[in-house]
This record gives C-alpha cells, sequence and structure tokens, in this order.
C-alpha cells in the first residue's frame, strides 16, 4: 500500500469540525491499508489526523523540525518518529517518503507544503498524485484566485490540472489510489 502525506494545520484554537475531519481521514487511511506521514506534531488537526490512524490500527510517520520537538509538540507516540534540522528539510523528507499528497483545510504552513509539492510537481521533480480536499468549499476563493492565475497565463493550465479537487476524505483517497495502481 502506499504512503499518503496529509497537510493539516495544528492550531489548538479550531472548531471541533475540522478535528473531527482530520480525524476522520487518518481513520480511513488506515482502513484503506496506507501509511500516514504526516508533520509529526501532536495537537490540533495533525493530532486528531494521527490519533484517527492509530485508533484504526495505521501505521504513523511523523516528520518534525527539532525545533518543534523542543516545544514538546512532537508526536512521540508515531511509529516512526523523524527529526529535520528545518522546516524546509522537513518538506523535503515528507516528500521523499511520501507516495501522495492529501491536503485538508489549514492555514500558512499547510499552504507552503501544499505548494511546495505543487510546485516540485509543475517542474516534473516528481509525479506523485496531489488532491486537494474543499470541505466545504474552504479553498474556493483560494482556487478562484488560482484559476486566474492561469487566465493570465502565471500557471499553465497542465499544472493546474495536476492538483486534483475533492469535496470529501473518500473520494480524495479513490483519486489518489486511481493514480497509483
Amino acid at each position: 500500500m502506499a504512503a499518503i502525506c496529509v497537510f493539516c494545520a495544528s492550531s489548538r484554537t479550531l472548531d471541533q469540525r475540522w478535528l473531527d475531519l482530520a480525524a476522520a481521514t487518518g481513520a480511513e487511511i488506515a482502513r484503506r491499508g496506507h501509511t500516514l506521514v504526516s508533520g509529526g506534531g501532536c495537537v490540533g488537526m495533525m493530532g486528531a489526523l494521527v490519533n484517527g490512524a492509530r485508533s484504526a490500527g495505521g501505521r504513523t510517520v511523523g516528520v518534525i523540525p527539532q525545533v518543534l520537538v523542543d516545544l514538546e509538540v512532537a508526536d512521540v507516540a508515531s511509529d516512526e518518529l523523524l527529526v529535520t534540522d528545518s522546516m524546509a528539510s522537513r518538506k523535503i523528507v515528507m516528500i521523499e517518503k511520501s507516495d501522495a499528497f492529501l491536503t485538508l483545510p489549514g492555514g500558512l504552513g499547510t499552504l507552503d507544503e501544499l505548494f511546495e509539492v505543487w510546485t516540485t510537481a509543475t517542474l516534473a521533480l516528481h509525479h506523485k498524485p496531489m488532491v486537494l480536499v474543499d470541505t466545504d468549499g474552504f479553498y474556493g476563493p483560494l482556487l478562484d484566485w488560482l484559476r486566474n492565475l492561469t487566465d493570465q497565463t502565471f500557471l499553465k493550465p497542465a499544472g493546474f490540472d495536476l492538483l486534483r479537487l475533492a469535496d470529501t476524505v473518500p473520494s480524495a483517497l479513490d483519486v489518489i489510489e486511481s493514480h497509483l495502481t
């Protein structure tokens, strides 16, 4: 099975519905027999994600910079916890350890990870599937802006199309699985 990296928020002040979405995502990844690769945190959606995966018997791999370990937010219950020297090297390791990427709602860190993976895909540095889960239209304004980039020729349509969209986690995982076979 695949190693699926999930990008999501680590904020401790989120509405419960986002934590529930993350927990359900982790559980669904585990039920389908995949390994979850995460940012290695134990708080916010990231914590709910890994707990959801483990509650369904899944394997978890966390990738976290030392600075966050020092802040005691590391998911020390991970089956494998990889500690990097920086946020930049964390993204490199996450890309290397993953077969596919799924992005849930999140803030700047989540977008940073999404854009790193997407940019490297547009440069053909990897050919791994990427799916953005647009729950309740969360990413609608961003997608409109990105489509405008394409209209203005700052982003080629083929580059835009590398990022697949789904409105539910099961449909996102279906898309990933269809591109891994």
